[in-house]
């Protein structure tokens, strides 16, 4: 049963998303007796694929046609199916990211194969039955899914597990022509502007996120943020309410009605925890709190709670972070 991995790049680098993925991918190629292939999507460079090997990828393929570097549903779609075929992978492994949903749904189509979204954990066979455990209800609850028929789709939820970097293997990587025409392309977006956070580092794969809610009174106040997040390395992020009175870009509103993250920190500064906010962050592995009101029902979710004024506790432990630098 070969298993092909779908990586995504920006920039000519390889996702932190897809990192785990391409390990995830190689964990279950083991598990079943076979070798994982990748075939990498947007703009990358061949020194970067090849790092793959550490993840376990044997083999990478890659379609160098210019126009694939910023994503176009269909024309990825068809990449993807023409390298599954072209390899007989009967699991394809992708992120649960916005590439991977729209792909994920498309390939489920043309490929006839049975889809299972934000998978939490590695498959298990069951009395013959191939099972996997996905996240459900905004992460409150988990659910057991049998994927059934000949090919079999995973979407692996972001920070599911960690990428693992075994230093010195490289992967082979394969010029591979999909022979896309023009008409694949025809859904292509005119302009594709990518939202930076601080220190360059995109919201949805960022493994720091500092955040803010009306606590902070105001946009003027949101060097605080600002400041703690650039001494971090980490991506800067909002509350809906803040959002929609223009405080911040909409890009940065986490929750139910906007990004989902999974950090490995998560930092909310003035944020009440309303159940929309904690929707999009209650992934995270960890969550940290500040807020002035000891009842904010946040505290009921973090893992590390601050009652204090964010206006006294920012600088603070800005201070403190730099100082550990």
């Amino acid at each position: 049963m070969s298993v092909l991995v779908i990586v995504e790049c920006d920039k000519g680098e390889v996702k932190k998303s897809s990192l785990e993925v391409a390990t995830y991918g190689a964990l279950l190629a083991a598990q079943l007796g076979t070798t994982a292939t990748a075939v990498a999507v947007g703009e990358a460079s061949e020194a970067n694929l090849a790092q793959l090997g550490e993840q376990g990828i044997t083999k990478v393929l890659y379609d160098a046609e210019p126009r694939l570097k910023d994503f176009v549903n269909n024309a990825y779609t068809k990449l993807i199916a023409g390298a599954a075929q072209q390899e007989s992978a009967q699991v394809i492994v992708l992120a649960n990211s916005n590439i991977g949903a729209a792909v994920g749904s498309r390939l489920s189509v043309r490929l006839q194969a049975s889809l299972a979204t934000n998978v939490v954990e590695l498959p298990r066979t069951e009395g013959g039955q191939f099972v996997v455990k996905r996240g459900a209800f905004s992460g409150k609850a988990f659910s057991d899914v049998v994927l059934s028929g000949e090919r079999k789709i995973i979407a692996v939820k972001k920070n599911a597990l960690e990428a693992k970097h075994e230093a010195g293997r490289t992967a082979e990587v394969v010029a591979f022509a999909a022979q896309l025409t023009d008409a694949d392309f025809a859904d292509a977006p005119t302009q594709v502007v990518l939202q930076d956070q601080a220190g360059g580092v995109l919201l949805p794969e960022a493994s720091l996120v500092v955040s803010g809610g009306r606590g902070m009174k105001g946009p003027e106040n949101w060097g605080l943020i600002e400041d703690l997040a650039k001494a971090l390395g980490a991506a800067t992020a909002c509350s809906k309410p803040v959002s929609d009175v223009d405080w911040r870009p909409h890009h940065e509103h986490v929750g139910q009605t906007g990004i989902t993250v999974s950090p490995n920190l998560y930092i909310a500064c003035g944020i009440s925890g309303a159940i929309q906010h904690l929707a999009g962050v209650n992934s995270s592995k960890v969550i940290v709190v500040i807020n002035k009101d000891p009842e904010a029902p946040f505290f009921k979710a973090a893992d590390y709670g601050i009652v204090g004024d964010v206006f006294d506790v920012l600088p603070k432990l800005t201070a403190a972070v730099k100082a550990l630098a």
